[in-house]
């Protein structure tokens, strides 16, 4: 499998972004924000849903999945809250949702909500929809499919 690059202009360039970023998993330690640039990025690791339908192995008892090391920055970047969690605890872990938009003017300018589970939420204001997905790498298996209620 190719290394997946994504860029995200519109709101429909973002929800096939926010379908690929569903159930990545991260530390709020690896978030990162320069008010200087308005860049925000960070670093995910990925479950890799393209791949999740495809058959494991013939001789695999289990069927395996994929998790990928990935990126996701965000341009042009206002500022940034944090709400229902700790930015500074090391050892949390965030499991992301969904990433939204909703527009808060006549123009481009708007919210990203990074939506995760329990609550927690990074809210990026910014002046228009400007994101990048990269994977960076770092691929390993994993037996683990995530679920949610009523799937």
């Amino acid at each position: 499998m190719t290394d997946l690059k994504l860029l995200s202009l519109d709101e429909e360039d973002l929800a096939i972004l926010s379908a690929h970023l569903q159930d990545a998993v991260f530390k709020p330690v690896d978030a990162d924000y320069s008010a200087k640039t308005g860049v925000f990025s960070i670093a995910v690791n990925r479950f890799v849903w393209e791949k999740a339908g495809e058959r494991g192995g013939i001789f695999r008892r289990k069927k395996s999945f994929e998790r990928r090391r990935a990126v996701l920055s965000v341009k042009r970047v206002r500022s940034v809250r944090s709400i229902g969690f700790t930015r500074g605890d090391r050892e949390q872990v965030l499991n992301l949702l969904a990433v939204t938009f909703t527009r808060t003017g006549d123009g481009p300018e708007g919210r990203l909500d990074l939506v995760c589970a329990d609550d927690a939420t990074i809210a990026l204001d910014v002046e228009c929809i400007e994101l990048q997905l990269a994977d960076t790498g770092g691929a390993w298996e994993t037996t683990s499919r995530p679920r949610h209620p009523g799937a």
